[in-house]
C-alpha cells in the first residue's frame, strides 16, 4: 500500500503527464479477441454529422473511445460497442468501417437501467463464446444534477459509473474465466476508466447510505462528492476483481485517462473554464494509457494495477487498497442486482 505522500506527490505527473513512450504503434496484433467496449451517449449532444461533434459532444463517447475503438478493430480484433443510443452507434459504426474499413458490432446498453445491463450481458453470451477484452470506459456521467437517478432509483453517477459496469462485468466473468482458460496468460482483460477525482472522495471512499436515491442523499451528497465516490470505487472494484480472478487469468486494473478535453463536464461550466488550460486532446492522447492496461505486453500480468496518463503506472489513493474496502463494495454489489430481470 502506498503512503499518502506518494499518491500527493503523484498528482502533478497526472496533471501534466510527460511524453508517452507507449503509442497505438506498439499494440500488438489481436487477431482472434473478441472486445467489448462501454460508450454512453447524451440525449443533449448533438451528432449532427460533424466528426467533432459526434466523439465530444457525447456524454461518454469522447475521441479517447473512438481511438480505442478504431484501435482494436485495425489490430484485428472483433469489437462490440456497447451503447444505449441505436442511432448515434449506427454513426460511429459508420465512421469506423469509413476510417478502417472494418465494422464492429452494436450492443444495446444503459447503464442507468440494471434490466437493460442484464439484456445487454445475456445477448452477448448468446452471440460470443469468447472475451478477451472489456473496456468499462464509458465515464460519462459526472456533476450530474441531483434530482437524476437511475431507473433503479440509485444515484445517476455511481449507478451509472460503478453500479452499471460492475453488474455488466460480473454477468460476463464466467465467459471471461472460460477465455482465460484457453488463451496466453495475460490475453484476458478488464479495464476500469477512474480518474483522479478519485482521490477527492470523502474518508472511507464511499457513502453507502447516499446510495439510493432519498432525504439522506439529497442532504449530504453534492454532485462533486458523488462523483468522487463513483470514481473512488472504480479503482476498489478493479483490485477487488483482480484478488477474485486474477489466478483465474483474468487481469483487471484501472486507471487515469487523463484530464480530456470533452463535454464530460458540460455540467460544471466553472469546473471546465479551470481545467480547460490543462486539458489535452482526446484523439490521441486521451486513449493511451487505456490502450496500454488493454493491449500492451508490458501491462499482461498488472493485476490489480493503477495506470496514469501517459501510459504509466501509478499508484491510487492508499485506501483504495483496502481488502476490507473490496469485500464490502463487492457484496453491497452483489445484493443490489439481485434479483434483476432483463
Amino acid at each position: 500500500m502506498p503512503s499518502s505522500l506518494s499518491w500527493i506527490l503523484q498528482w502533478p505527473w497526472e496533471v501534466f503527464p510527460p511524453r508517452a513512450k507507449f503509442g497505438t504503434g506498439d499494440i500488438p496484433d489481436l487477431t482472434g479477441r473478441v472486445a467489448l467496449v462501454t460508450v454512453r451517449f447524451s440525449p443533449l449532444a448533438s451528432c449532427a454529422g460533424e466528426r467533432e461533434s459526434l466523439w465530444t459532444g457525447a456524454e461518454g463517447c469522447t475521441g479517447r473511445e473512438h481511438r480505442t475503438r478504431q484501435s482494436d478493430v485495425q489490430t484485428n480484433a472483433r469489437v462490440y460497442l456497447a451503447a444505449r443510443d441505436p442511432q448515434k452507434a449506427a454513426t460511429a459504426i459508420a465512421d469506423l468501417l469509413h476510417t478502417t474499413g472494418k465494422e464492429c458490432r452494436f450492443l444495446h446498453l444503459d447503464l442507468a437501467d440494471l434490466g437493460s445491463v442484464r439484456r445487454a450481458g445475456e445477448e452477448f453470451l448468446r452471440e460470443e463464446k469468447q472475451l478477451h477484452l472489456l473496456f468499462c470506459n464509458a465515464r460519462g456521467a459526472m456533476y450530474v444534477p441531483m434530482d437524476q437517478v437511475t431507473a433503479q432509483g440509485y444515484d445517476m453517477q455511481f449507478g451509472t459509473n460503478v453500479l452499471g459496469h460492475a453488474y455488466l462485468t460480473m454477468l460476463l466473468l464466467p465467459l471471461l474465466v472460460e477465455t482465460a482458460a484457453h488463451s496466453p496468460a495475460g490475453a484476458v482483460r478488464v479495464v476500469s476508466d477512474s480518474s483522479i477525482y478519485h482521490t477527492l472522495a470523502g474518508r472511507g471512499g464511499i457513502r453507502y447510505d447516499t446510495l439510493l436515491d432519498g432525504p439522506v442523499r439529497r442532504k449530504k451528497l453534492s454532485t462533486a462528492a458523488a462523483y468522487a465516490q463513483s470514481k473512488w470505487a472504480n479503482v476498489v472494484f478493479a483490485k477487488e476483481l483482480a484478488r477474485r480472478y486474477g489466478e483465474k487469468g483474468v487481469v483487471s486494473t484501472s486507471l487515469n485517462p487523463g484530464i480530456i478535453r470533452t463535454e464530460l463536464l458540460r455540467h460544471s461550466a466553472f469546473h471546465r473554464a479551470i481545467l480547460n488550460w490543462s486539458m489535452f486532446d482526446a484523439d490521441p492522447e486521451g486513449a493511451l494509457t487505456q490502450l496500454y492496461a488493454g493491449t500492451s505486453p508490458a501491462t499482461a500480468s498488472a493485476h490489480g494495477q493503477y495506470f496514469i496518463p501517459l501510459a504509466r503506472e501509478g499508484v491510487s489513493r492508499p485506501d483504495t487498497y483496502s481488502e476490507e474496502a473490496g469485500r464490502r463494495l463487492w457484496e453491497w454489489i452483489e445484493q443490489a442486482t439481485a434479483g434483476v430481470e432483463a
